[in-house]
């Protein structure tokens, strides 16, 4: 059976947050780690923070589409608050 895992990294340089999905969370990682995504490659090392997963595509984007809204960050810190305090 194939996961489409939503995750979401945090910056060790400037503590935001990413949010993407993929099929492969550890080369995803290793791809964010090593410049290989334009978006974060000036932001690294990134930490995986979190991570959910779905069963199928459609799934997924919407869930990474959700966790991108200002509610779904909400839910997100609330989520991991004892990480970000700790």
């Amino acid at each position: 059976m194939k996961f489409y895992y939503v995750y979401i990294l945090q910056s060790d340089v400037d503590k935001y947050f990413y949010t993407g999905y993929t099929t492969n969370l550890n080369k995803r990682l290793s791809e964010h780690n090593n410049g290989k995504v334009r978006s974060t490659e000036n932001r690294r090392p990134m930490n995986l923070v979190y991570w959910e997963g779905c069963l199928n595509q459609q799934d997924a984007t919407s869930r990474e589409k959700y966790l991108k809204t200002a509610w779904g960050k909400r839910y997100i810190k609330n989520r991991i608050k004892n990480y970000l305090t700790g």
